[in-house]
């Protein structure tokens, strides 16, 4: 089934009351969040609802807390797990309910290692067993929403905030007509917005989807840029500490902000280009001196400790302005939060990503979702260069049906998923040269005909990652191969028609939602 609500329309309690009937059965219960900082404000509501917690399993416990959950779920004594992605493959001896929350979050494809997306895998392993899985969204991927009108799932509609409680307004700020002053980010309309917000006594949020303080690093002298060694990634200056430090968001490379420019010499010329949410927490401190602000990010949250600390700060109005990333875009119910302005809305419409409109409206419409969810009226201000973009112009609207009447059309033109199977096949390395041959020999092994096509082998936008060159192959195969693992079929010929020397990883991603 797919659990269909518009934010605060009570989701979570629909599927609590299906948890509860299956409890009351005597099996087991398994919900899948995608973000460990959504746990909190979760455990809390269903600490209240059934007067115990459930076990949890994340990345966030120690080995020997995981031990003893594994034990309990095998042993049948743990009733109910809430847990990330890899909580599907717990031991259950008698599942009876398996819920996937924010279904549509990318967050649930495993991407290194054994590649897999958990909600996929969740209705698989629900047919297998013949057990009932929900999937729950405000915002449903394209593949769930084109499940339900192909009669594959069953869909619940929440189209009402529940108790009352209106949608916000949602706006877009022009920032071709209205920019910001120079080396600002927040345009005056934004800055209003807070102003009056504070006034009221209301609690405010700033979305920005980039960690640290700026994402580029340059020389103003000769322009050169300050890149990670072993990624194809510049590195992204952090000032949350006592000294500003540069990091590479991808392996993790940490390195001191050099005090002369390493191509030029030139000294006091480097200069951070962008904003990160430290640089618009050090914007709003300027502006609003007196104002309560805290930043949520990944880099910034110390663990599910950590979140659940924030989001008591929070809901005791110990914080007027929350500056936060993705974390806070979903999930989380603050009543006196009633603006909600996203500095960069643009930011994720770039790249060949064929998902990119989609995330875009579910993150944009997620993060809206925040305001105005109690008595007190919300309000959304977008700011972005591109206010005639059907994205903006859904948002805005709140057409979300028509947005994917048009997303539909494009994916069904270009035969792109979920009307038509892609396959990535990876190649990496660390000798750039012997990857290049592995990949032209895949190339030149590659399947055609019968709606087949392979594209590439080509330098991977990412060419290198953790120090390892990549080059990749993208298959596009018709939806009816998915059929008997026709896809699946296809590609283990074509493998196996290639001898892959030493040294070389060749990764096969079905249904890739990365194209890096």
């Amino acid at each position: 089934s797919l659990l269909d609500g518009v934010p605060g329309s009570g989701k979570t309690e629909v599927y609590f009351a299906a948890a509860a009937g299956t409890l009351a059965q005597g099996r087991q219960v398994l919900v899948l969040l995608p973000e460990i900082a959504l746990t909190a404000q979760w455990l809390e509501r269903f600490r209240a609802r059934f007067g115990v917690p459930p076990a949890q399993w994340h990345s966030g416990l120690s080995q020997a807390a995981r031990r003893r959950t594994w034990r309990a779920v095998a042993e049948g004594k743990t009733p109910v797990v809430v847990g990330a992605r890899s909580a599907l493959f717990l031991p259950f001896p008698d599942l009876g309910l398996v819920v996937v929350d924010e279904e549509h979050d990318q967050s649930y494809k495993q991407e290194e290692g054994v590649i897999y997306n958990a909600r996929d895998m969740s209705v698989v392993r629900a047919r297998l067993g013949g057990i009932p899985v929900v999937l729950a969204s405000a915002t449903p991927s394209l593949e769930s929403v084109t499940n339900v009108r192909q009669g594959r799932y069953e869909e619940l509609l929440l189209p009402d905030r529940y108790a009352g409680a209106t949608l916000p307004d949602v706006a877009l700020a022009d920032m071709r007509a209205e920019p910001p002053p120079r080396g600002r980010w927040l345009s005056p309309v934004l800055r209003s917005a807070l102003g009056k917000t504070f006034a009221a006594g209301e609690q405010a949020m700033l979305f920005l989807n980039r960690r640290g303080y700026a994402p580029l690093t340059l020389c103003r002298t000769c322009g050169h840029r300050l890149q990670c060694r072993r990624c194809t990634a510049w590195l992204v200056e952090h000032r949350g500490h006592a000294k500003s430090r540069l990091q590479c968001h991808h392996c993790g490379h940490v390195a001191p902000v050099p005090d002369a420019c390493p191509e030029c010499g030139a000294t006091e010329s480097l200069v951070a280009c962008g904003p990160g949410v430290e640089r618009l927490a050090e914007e709003a401190n300027d502006l609003f001196p007196g104002v309560r602000q805290a930043i949520a990010a990944s880099d910034t949250l110390k663990g599910p400790a950590g979140a659940a600390d924030l989001i008591r700060r929070i809901e005791d109005h110990e914080i007027d302005l929350i500056i936060g990333t993705q974390v806070v875009a979903k999930g989380h119910h603050f009543p006196m939060l009633t603006l909600v302005g996203v500095v960069d809305a643009d930011l994720g419409l770039a790249g060949g990503d064929l998902r990119a409109a989609e995330r875009t409206y579910q993150l944009l419409y997620q993060v809206a979702g925040r305001a105005g969810r109690a008595a007190r009226a919300g309000r959304v201000l977008l700011q972005t260069y591109f206010p005639e973009h059907p994205v903006m112009v859904a948002l805005a609207s709140g057409e979300r049906d028509e947005f994917l009447r048009v997303e539909t059309a494009a994916r069904k033109a270009a035969r792109m998923p979920p009307f038509g199977r892609l396959a990535a096949i990876i190649v990496s390395g660390v000798n750039e040269g012997l990857v290049e041959r592995t990949a032209r020999l895949l190339g030149r092994a590659a399947p055609n005909g019968n709606g087949v096509r392979v594209l590439g082998p080509a330098p991977a936008p990412m060419a290198l990652l953790r120090g390892r060159h990549r080059r990749r192959l993208l298959l596009q195969a018709p939806s009816e191969m998915a059929a008997g693992g026709g896809v699946q079929n296809l590609l283990r010929a074509w493998l196996g028609a290639v001898k892959i020397p030493g040294g070389v990883r060749v990764q096969v991603d079905v249904d890739p939602y990365s194209f890096l």
